[in-house]
């Protein structure tokens, strides 16, 4: 006998099968039980929540010739007929393949012949959305007044398309995402039938992966027992199956953020994606795990809310103290709208590690969220003592552990002549270098670092990044020497002033210009 999928086999065949929607049930029950049914219904909610199999479940109910307690016996002639798929009396219409006028003229056409067997005929519209306006129109006057032996239940996922004229006419039921506990108890159940040994952490990850749809909560399990057919099920099956990553990878990649270790973060990434995670899941997860922390700092008593286990809400807890509400914000504002680019997106992988790369560094953004990191960044080092006022005339601000950089006032009489050199001949060191680093090095500025070195400085703190690799610094080196013929000490840093170059640092190339001109001038007298 072929495999019937779970969610197909363990669909719900009476009202008291259907979990968490029992505001609808009940409602439809008592309506059964007074003879007060409706001519039109409208089921409208997320996927995998019961609207098709309540709206079956009722068609059943209303033809049953022994209803109990108004829910369908199952054991007459109607119910097995419906239940079979071959009742006359129930008639299943997918409008995204039969969306135009003339399937609802047949419908029309059809109505006025009253049930063979039964009470009722009942028709059940599935996403009902994608009707055409031309269609809605000519359901109107059916809907309206349709004979007394003749039921329409249409079901949608999005009833914001539904015009009002359709929504006027119907009874409307929401459907509600089911929750997390509801899932994995009948989940729970569904096992122990099945005789499937599973570990009651996965049961609850794949519940809450689900988002609030039973049929989805199946699928994705049906998926894991079929890979792992004979074992006992575990949350790291679980995990390997979906393409999920576990929570410590999460709080790693939170703690490289935090420490503005972009080569760490996108390693980390590199990690997920060489273990086959999927990027889109990744980035929601991700986005869920700081929320999490989020709430932890909002309020306590929150292990209900976050339905996260105390040794895992120890461990948020403990993260939390380390970075502030309104950064976390920034973070999930940042990845939040990474999830709704990434979807559609070929380049995923870029796109993850161009956010990584703006939560390390506030920098690159100029909005409120990134400019308040910013100062929390810089009052972090002031008081680490990081900063020291130095003795110049110019009350400039030197860094202890990064390149000194002297200020204009502070520029050595005698630059160098290697340094001389480079400067004057900087178009033919571009010249031997090709690609992106000539590209960002168009851009940059040339200033005196520490020890005679030659300072290259930049605006984007995404070029400094690319040029400080090893290899690319090497080539920039080469290139140096090939052309004046001497090895010459580089530095590369971002410009973090929030000033124009000009304005804070000497401009060697304006400077050894000035110079060049100037004695033209004098040799010409």
């Amino acid at each position: 006998m072929a495999y019937t999928a779970l969610y197909r086999k363990f669909r719900p065949s009476e009202f008291e099968d259907v979990k968490g929607q029992e505001h609808i049930v009940t409602t439809l029950k008592n309506q059964i039980k007074a003879d007060r049914i409706g001519h039109a219904y409208l089921f409208c909610g997320t996927r995998g929540t019961g609207k098709t199999t309540v709206a079956k479940i009722f068609a059943k109910a209303v033809n049953c010739e022994q209803p109990v307690d108004g829910s369908p016996c199952g054991e007459c002639a109607s119910c097995r007929a419906i239940a079979a798929g071959s009742s006359m009396n129930v008639i299943e219409i997918d409008a995204a393949s039969n969306n135009g006028v003339d399937n609802i003229r047949e419908i029309k056409e059809e109505v006025n012949y009253s049930p063979t067997e039964g009470r009722y005929k009942v028709y059940i519209i599935d996403e009902v959305h994608m009707l055409s306006i031309g269609a809605f129109n000519a359901l109107l006057k059916t809907l309206e007044e349709p004979p007394s032996y003749v039921i329409f239940i249409l079901a949608t996922t999005e009833v914001h398309k539904i015009p009002i004229t359709i929504l006027s006419r119907c009874q409307r039921y929401d459907f509600r995402r089911i929750s997390i506990d509801t899932i994995a108890d009948r989940l729970n159940e569904l096992m122990v039938e099945e005789q499937v040994s599973v570990e009651p952490k996965a049961i609850r990850y794949v519940a809450k992966i689900a988002d609030g749809s039973m049929r989805d909560a199946l699928s994705l399990l049906d998926q894991c027992i079929s890979f792992y057919l004979g074992q006992t099920l575990t949350y790291d099956h679980v995990l390997e199956v979906l393409g999920a990553v576990d929570t410590e990878v999460f709080s790693s990649l939170l703690n490289c953020i935090i420490e503005k270790n972009i080569t760490g973060a996108i390693s980390l990434l590199e990690e997920v994606i060489i273990q086959g995670r999927e990027l889109g899941q990744f980035v929601n997860d991700f986005t869920w795990y700081l929320r999490n922390l989020l709430l932890v700092q909002s309020a306590d008593q929150m292990e209900e809310i976050l339905d996260i286990s105390s040794e895992n809400l120890a461990v948020l807890k403990e993260q939390a103290n380390r970075v502030k509400p309104e950064h976390l914000m920034r973070y999930i504002h940042i990845f939040s709208q990474l999830s709704g680019q990434i979807k559609y997106s070929t380049q995923k992988r870029i796109l993850i590690e161009i956010s990584l790369i703006k939560l390390c560094k506030p920098a690159m953004e100029k909005d409120i969220s990134s400019l308040i990191q910013r100062i929390d960044d810089l009052e972090k080092r002031l008081a680490s003592g990081e900063f020291v006022v130095s003795g110049g005339t110019a009350g400039g601000v030197q860094t202890t552990n990064t390149p000194v950089i002297a200020k204009r006032l502070e520029l050595p009489k005698a630059i160098p002549e290697d340094i001389q050199a480079v400067v004057k001949n900087w178009n033919s060191v571009l010249g031997d270098l090709s690609g992106l680093p000539r590209n960002y090095l168009k851009k940059a500025n040339l200033t005196m670092g520490n020890g005679n070195s030659l300072l290259i400085m930049l605006d984007d703190p995404v070029a400094t990044d690319f040029l400080n690799v090893p290899e690319r610094k090497e080539q920039i080196q080469t290139a140096i020497e090939k052309t004046i013929g001497k090895a010459v000490d580089i530095t590369i840093v971002t410009n973090e002033t929030g000033q124009p170059f000009g304005e804070t640092y000497p401009d060697l190339q304006d400077l050894i210009q000035m110079d060049i001109v100037e004695e033209e001038d004098e040799g010409g007298f």
